[in-house]
């Protein structure tokens, strides 16, 4: 019996030596089905494959009834978005046992967040606004007295929310707070620089939205289906399933695609019109220089093998092959960033929850240097220089009184009486 027990001790000493041993092992992490691989290589690759196209099929088609609506259903997208990636974000550095001894410090992020949004969007959409609501006097006066003051009320709700950061610090929990704190304005920076630039962008065309947009989205697919078919050397360690021949297929296809899409979308004022207020209406414009066709009579011999004996070209679409330029070779690098974000924290993508659209993070980011690159060679290299009729109602509208209005009226309609007077 003692000898059983013996046996029976010694052979669980073991065990637990064995496991101790193993415990110290590095393990390798098991091989999930489409992780570290190429495509090329992806046993499961097809069923990925009609999983993403499927659901990239309604998300296209969800977006499309989106530009549909208007200026304001895209602009409200961008606001939903923008609030679940802040929301996300905020997530991120949190830590569940520390925010039971700070009650409402996670309110006190929000308050940033939508003091943030109100000067951002205070700024942005206050032309607008005054032009939506001029044929009323009161709603005139009372928009322009908050655009008037909108600065300062922005600022007094963030001294209002550093007070109360201020008032909720709490021995042995400094640290923590303060880093939250650096966190909620790195934040804030991140999202209200690109929601900013692609809302600007909308209000001056959905054309100059939904053209960058797109090449993100098709340089995105191509780069997925050449990688999936011919990749065989892989781009960059922070991705391991981006290879050079879908990066090189990719930029062909979004540059070709960029001119061809701008002869397109350039076609339709609804696209190609700025809104200058918060209405929903059908929009009807001058469609300006950059959207008048010009046309090019082509060589003999390529009129012997095509009907063609000239063609039609949009000046913009000489403008779309820079957008296609950069979306091909600059945007994927925020994607990468991204990527090397999310490895840094160990995180997972907030579009894994998404079928076959795990990496929705690295679009955003690839988005959002996009939208500032076109908003920045839109304003540099498309807006014409000087001072324009509209820039100086703009101004007039907004700063002056309507009794001051119709003073200004009165004064330059004698002026211009007194010059062809004496011409």
């Amino acid at each position: 019996m003692e000898k059983e027990n013996n046996i029976a001790l010694s052979s669980a000493g073991t065990s637990r030596v064995r496991q101790r041993k193993r415990s110290n092992e590095v393990i390798p992490e098991p091989s999930k089905p489409n992780g570290g691989i190429l495509l090329v290589d992806d046993r499961n690759k097809y069923k990925s494959m009609w999983i993403r196209t499927y659901s990239t099929v309604w998300m296209i088609g969800g977006f499309a009834l989106v530009v549909y609506m208007g200026h304001l259903y895209i602009t409200a997208m961008v606001v939903v978005i923008q609030i679940f990636m802040a929301k996300e974000l905020f997530n991120l550095l949190r830590k569940a046992h520390e925010d039971e001894h700070l009650p409402g410090f996670r309110l006190l992020n929000w308050h940033f967040f939508f003091t943030a949004m109100l000067f951002v969007y205070g700024r942005l959409l206050s032309q607008p606004l005054v032009n939506s609501v001029t044929p009323d006097k009161f709603l005139y006066q009372f928009v322009s007295s908050l655009i008037k003051y909108q600065m300062a009320i922005c600022y007094f709700l963030y001294i209002a929310g550093f007070m109360w950061f201020i008032l909720t610090l709490k021995k042995n929990m400094y640290k923590y707070q303060f880093r939250q704190y650096a966190w909620t304005h790195m934040i804030l920076i991140v999202v209200f620089t690109q929601s900013s630039f692609t809302v600007a962008n909308i209000f001056e065309g959905i054309f100059w939205f939904l053209l960058p947009a797109s090449l993100i989205v098709i340089n995105d697919i191509f780069a997925y289906v050449v990688g999936f078919f011919f990749g065989r050397t892989p781009l960059i360690k922070l991705s391991p399933k981006k290879t050079w021949e879908g990066f090189i297929g990719a930029s062909v296809t979004t540059m070709i695609s960029a001119f061809v899409l701008a002869n397109i979308l350039g076609r339709f004022q609804w696209l190609t019109c700025p809104r200058k207020d918060l209405s929903t209406g059908w929009l009807q414009c001058d469609p300006g220089p950059l959207f008048k066709p010009e046309y090019y009579t082509l060589p003999g011999w390529i009129s012997q093998w095509f009907p063609w004996k000239e063609i039609s070209i949009l000046p913009v679409q000489w403008h779309a092959l820079c957008l296609g330029l950069f979306a091909s070779i600059i945007a994927p690098f925020g994607g990468f960033f991204a990527s090397g974000f999310k490895r840094a924290f160990k995180i997972k993508d907030f579009g894994d929850s998404i079928p076959g659209h795990g990496g929705i993070t690295d679009r955003m980011d690839c988005q959002m240097v996009m939208a500032v690159f076109a908003y920045i060679y839109h304003q540099s290299f498309i807006v014409r220089e000087g001072i324009s009729v509209e820039m100086i109602l703009d101004q007039v509208l907004t700063n002056l009184t309507f009794e001051e209005q119709q003073t200004l009226l009165a004064k330059l309609g004698q002026i211009l009486q007194d010059r062809l007077g004496h011409s």
